[in-house]
């Protein structure tokens, strides 16, 4: 379910997952549409968003301008992590490992569109517990919130490589 598209936005984007709902009426059921859209420019930057409409592509352009104006930076250290590091979001674990160079993105379907948008090129992860695509990508993000090189310590603990 994977798809990119770069219509109206800067950033690049990445559908994840296009789910349709319905709800049963007098006539018969009625459809609507939620997506979940990751955006990120490729270096250092990313976001989320998540919207619901009537048809696929107003769900996808909510969720795309909600992800814009989620994004957060990532600490990154060349083109893996600086260290290993578990995000946490509901039933959802994702653990992300740095990577030597030329390992390239060993990761599932939800996690490496995340982490591509990022910028990172190589990185080990795995996820347990729930495989839910939206508990998968805010446990992304939340593990990519914890991210922290070694000058951002040395300067929150005020000393000096």
């Amino acid at each position: 379910m994977a798809s990119e598209s770069g219509q109206g936005s800067k950033n690049p984007e990445r559908v994840v997952q296009i789910r349709r709902c319905a709800c049963v009426v007098k006539g018969g059921r009625r459809f609507s549409f939620a997506a979940l859209v990751v955006v990120g420019d490729e270096s250092g930057r990313v976001g989320y968003g998540y919207g619901k409409g009537s048809e696929v592509p107003i769900a996808v352009e909510k969720a795309t301008k909600q992800a814009n104006r989620r994004l957060q930076r990532v600490s990154m250290q060349n083109t893996t992590i600086p260290h290993q590091v578990e995000g946490r979001f509901g039933a959802s674990r994702v653990v992300l490992i740095p990577a030597a160079p030329g390992t390239g993105i060993i990761a599932g379907a939800t996690v490496r569109s995340v982490v591509e948008l990022v910028g990172i090129k190589d990185i080990l992860s795995k996820s347990r517990g729930s495989s839910n695509p939206v508990n998968l990508v805010k446990a992304t993000f939340d593990a990519l919130a914890k991210l922290r090189t070694r000058e951002d310590v040395a300067r929150l603990r005020g000393v000096e490589i």
